[in-house]
């Protein structure tokens, strides 16, 4: 790993370049539509408030992350819905369920149901 800086000091943090950083920004598109779409288009929140809502785009992108490789990679005969590794609907699918669960756990540990 090339580190920035003179040879006795290396950065450990990397940022994403090219493709990477593509696939973390579409990722995150996702996430802030599906937890928008969510929060403020259905109410559905353990909490209301923007720290919420910032809360759970953090939660959805891991979701849309993990929502290619464990929901698979589809629809293949439709081109145009997948950048690289990343297919737009399994990530759409992934955000919502992972966003779904952690409210709803949410929601139980509060005591409070919407």
């Amino acid at each position: 790993m090339r580190g920035i800086g003179d040879s006795n000091r290396v950065c450990i943090i990397q940022i994403p370049a090219g493709e990477e950083k593509n696939r973390f920004l579409i990722l995150f598109v996702i996430s802030l539509v599906v937890s928008g779409i969510l929060h403020y288009g259905l109410n559905y929140y353990v909490t209301p408030g923007f720290w919420s809502f910032c809360s759970k785009v953090a939660v959805g992108w891991i979701g849309a992350w993990i929502g290619s490789p464990v929901i698979g990679h589809w629809p293949a005969r439709i081109p145009g819905l997948h950048y690289g590794d990343v297919w737009f609907i399994p990530a759409i699918l992934g955000a919502v369920g992972v966003l779904i669960v952690a409210v709803d756990l949410g929601m139980m540990a509060r005591g409070t149901r919407a």
